[in-house]
């Protein structure tokens, strides 16, 4: 240790001076001192030197002892003394702690992370260990270095995410005292510059062939790329939605193909449908997925059966109408023939019996042969007057008689085959068209209802007497 210049232990009266001159400017109270210990010095020596004062010559010396401690200065610049009189004091670390932690890293893919955790106490003490560490991060457990090598067959595999922030939690352990212990977290993020993108995936072709009355469904999947598709919007060539909300990946598209979805007027059997699935990322990158449809004609057999139902039974009571009429005109005809045909037969049986009384040999027989066929020829107004020919009346059933067989022609032809008959449209169409024709050809014939049952006019129609009558005659 080198002294300073200006100590008591320096040479030289002057050296000496200078240490007081110094030490007095520090300590008011010093000068006083100073010249108490000089005129107690300079006191004793006036008398002899005797024993009892021996302790009065040791007051300079207990006066000058702390100048000189206190002028002791240190030079070397690699060790630091602190002075008795400092109020500094020195506070030992003993809170385990890692030095140079960082609470956050961000790596990118195809890169290798290297960290070595520093602690501020000696590490082969203690054991370094992680939880709910990420596929492939590793760390010395006796160094606590942090290893990780982000290949990118951990993304691809779906093993590992980009910008997906991983809590790791991290634990130093004491290997001889288990309460010495420090546990923490930090954040791993990884990121990638290379861009791929998303893709809508539905679980169907791109071309699918349908029919009316089928039900579409398929999924909505998504491929992930660096950005995941957030939302999904979709539209169609025709004003069709789906039954089921499409919103996100995952979400089903349900569409039910009525059968009027080609309509009647449209001269096609099948009829082209496009759907575009459009997604999106968070940052609007867009993906489209296209799938075709062809929806093709088909029957709506429930509703067309009652259809059918519905014509039979119109076509069954109109016939029912036309037999009821036609035996009114028939029994029309009837009695107007029979009144007819006796007018006819009296006045044959006058001509005959004039015929025959003119022969007789008496003259008033003779007068009476002569005046009957005159009777016989007066008959004939009177006959057309009391019965005149029916002829509209007679045609009116031969023609509805007609019709009432058409109808039950076209009824025994277009009934149904099978469960589901393919052609129940044409056949429904057919009789409703048949049945349109036949009302308007006996728009001018009145149809007649009555409380005769179905039986007894079936009875009738189909009796010998008036089939003869109604035949065709060669």
């Amino acid at each position: 240790m080198k002294k300073q210049p200006g100590c008591l232990f320096a040479s030289g009266w002057d050296r000496w001076r200078n240490a007081i001159t110094m030490k007095a400017k520090s300590n008011n109270y010093f000068i006083r001192d100073l010249n108490l210990s000089f005129y107690i010095f300079a006191s004793m020596l006036k008398y002899p030197l005797r024993k009892k004062s021996i302790p009065y010559l040791l007051l300079p010396v207990l006066f000058f002892l702390p100048m000189i401690v206190s002028c002791q200065v240190v030079t070397d610049t690699s060790t630091i003394n602190i002075k008795p009189d400092s109020n500094f004091v020195k506070k030992e670390d003993t809170v385990l702690r890692i030095k140079n932690f960082s609470p956050y890293f961000t790596l990118h893919v195809d890169s290798t992370l290297d960290y070595h955790f520093e602690i501020n106490r000696d590490p082969q003490q203690y054991y370094w260990y992680l939880k709910n560490s990420p596929v492939g991060l590793k760390i010395n457990k006796d160094n606590g270095e942090l290893h990780f090598k982000a290949d990118k067959s951990y993304f691809l595999s779906g093993k590992l995410k980009y910008d997906n922030e991983y809590k790791v939690k991290m634990g130093i352990q004491n290997l001889n005292d288990p309460t010495d212990k420090v546990d923490t977290v930090f954040t791993l993020v990884f990121y990638n510059t290379e861009i791929i993108p998303s893709k809508i995936k539905p679980t169907v072709s791109s071309d699918l062939v349908i029919e009316e009355g089928d039900t579409l469904n398929f999924k909505l999947q998504c491929d992930d790329g660096s950005f995941p598709i957030e939302s999904i919007t979709y539209y169609t060539s025709s004003p069709i939605h789906s039954t089921t909300p499409i919103a996100h990946c995952g979400d089903d598209f349900t569409w039910n193909a009525p059968y009027d979805f080609i309509k009647d007027d449209e001269k096609t059997d099948q009829k082209p449908l496009t759907i575009t699935f459009i997604g999106t990322d968070k940052f609007f990158n867009h993906d489209t997925a296209i799938v075709k449809i062809t929806v093709k004609q088909t029957i709506n057999y429930p509703y067309r059966l009652i259809q059918y139902n519905k014509i039979t039974k119109d076509v069954d009571t109109y016939i029912l109408q036309l037999k009821s009429t036609f035996r009114i005109l028939d029994q029309k005809v009837k009695r107007t023939r029979n009144t007819r045909t006796s007018f006819d037969l009296t006045s044959a049986s006058t001509a005959l019996g004039g015929t025959i009384f003119s022969s007789l040999p008496t003259q008033s027989e003779q007068t009476t042969g002569k005046i009957l066929p005159s009777v016989g020829v007066a008959l004939v107004p009177v006959k057309e007057a009391v019965a005149p020919s029916k002829t509209t009346e007679q045609n009116s059933a031969s023609l509805v008689r007609s019709d009432i067989k058409r109808l039950q022609y076209l009824l025994t032809d277009n009934m149904l085959i099978g469960e589901k008959d393919p052609d129940i449209v044409k056949k429904t169409t057919k009789l409703r068209d048949e049945l349109t024709q036949v009302q308007l050809q006996l728009i001018d014939v009145p149809i007649v209802e009555d409380n005769t049952n179905s039986e007894e006019l079936d009875r009738y129609f189909n009796s010998p007497k008036v089939n003869k009558k109604y035949r065709l005659k060669k």
